[in-house]
């Protein structure tokens, strides 16, 4: 029998638009109502049966911000690993950092950017979904992690951080 794995993706939350003074794309952080979206976010994957165990985030400065708020808010117990290669990556690549997840992962969340977020999950469904800044997706894979390909995922939830404040 096979186990299904859960594949949480979220898009960093809203970033200032400009770097700070001396800092690239890389650098650039979040904005309050960024703060505010990922913490929410982090706080609804606190809610449920299954959260991560693991995260993989870029380690852009507004990614990497978007999975330590998330983490915190939700009191999730899991372990932030930063990884360079999601930043400004196709969904190929993605696939390639998630194909190395440990096989004994069952829950993982990936913390990106896009366009990269948008075509993995249009590669892993078959279609790509609106994703806006500081989204959530839930994907059921049946694969394990060093077999992901397109197709193999199906979607379970996605939330926005407008539809969480309209909840409020």
């Amino acid at each position: 029998m096979s186990t299904t794995r859960v594949l949480w993706i979220l898009r960093h939350a809203k970033a200032e638009e400009a770097p700070p003074k001396g800092g690239g794309d890389h650098a650039r952080e979040l904005r309050p109502k960024g703060r505010r979206a990922a913490r929410a976010m982090g706080e609804l994957l606190g809610r449920l049966d299954d959260g991560p165990e693991l995260c993989l985030s870029s380690d852009a400065a507004r990614a990497r911000a978007t999975a330590e708020l998330a983490i915190e808010a939700g009191e999730l117990a899991c372990e932030l690993v930063l990884e360079p290669a999601i930043y400004e990556a196709t969904a190929e690549r993605l696939v390639a950092v998630l194909r190395r997840v440990p096989s004994s992962t069952e829950r993982l969340l990936l913390v990106g950017h896009q366009p990269g977020l948008g075509e993995l999950l249009g590669l892993l469904l078959g279609h790509e979904p609106d994703f806006p800044t500081g989204a959530l997706a839930r994907v059921e894979l049946a694969a394990p992690w060093s077999s992901l390909g397109p197709g193999c995922g199906r979607l379970t939830l996605l939330v926005t951080p407008a539809v969480l404040a309209a909840g409020d």
